[in-house]
């Protein structure tokens, strides 16, 4: 493997091999559940799902090989100032290569560019590598969710000033 990394928006094409790819990490790290990303229907919808002008969705390729994403989606409640941090995984071969700096750094970069103040995410106590990765971004943890998503058995809630 030459890590020819390429990260660009995502296209129809990307969709079963992003869907893989998402529900393979949820597996890894036992968040293959009722309330998760796993059985959320846009899983196997993103390039549909993120096509508003406030939403953006960038995949991470590897020597051409679809290995993760994450977006930018605005927060399923009445905070039009405020945007979360969406469905952002990679495959285990593709971390470490820093994917995931360059990828938070598009989607904060564009959040910023469309009007958002603050970014909000969720994710699970057992991803603590994830965790660790978006306390040094600058995200804070909350107490509680900022919103009622579909994704209820998130139990960690992170904010971040843009």
């Amino acid at each position: 493997m030459t890590n020819k990394i390429e990260i660009r928006l995502v296209k129809k094409e990307d969709n079963v091999a992003l869907a893989k790819v998402i529900r393979n990490v949820l597996t890894e790290f036992g968040a293959n559940i009722k309330g998760t990303a796993f059985y959320d229907t846009e899983t196997d919808a993103m390039s549909e799902a993120y096509l508003s002008e406030k939403a953006v969705y960038y995949v991470a390729l590897v020597d051409g090989k679809l290995v993760g994403g994450g977006g930018i989606s605005p927060i399923k409640n009445d905070d039009t100032d405020t945007c979360e941090l969406v469905k952002m995984y990679l495959s285990p071969d593709a971390r470490g290569l820093q994917i995931g700096k360059t990828i938070i750094l598009k989607c904060l970069s564009f959040a910023k560019e469309v009007g958002y103040k603050n970014c909000y995410l969720e994710t699970f106590p057992s991803m603590t590598r994830a965790i660790a990765f978006y306390k040094k971004n600058e995200f804070k943890i909350l107490d509680k969710p900022m919103s009622q998503s579909c994704h209820y058995s998130c139990s960690v809630w992170m904010l971040k000033a843009l």
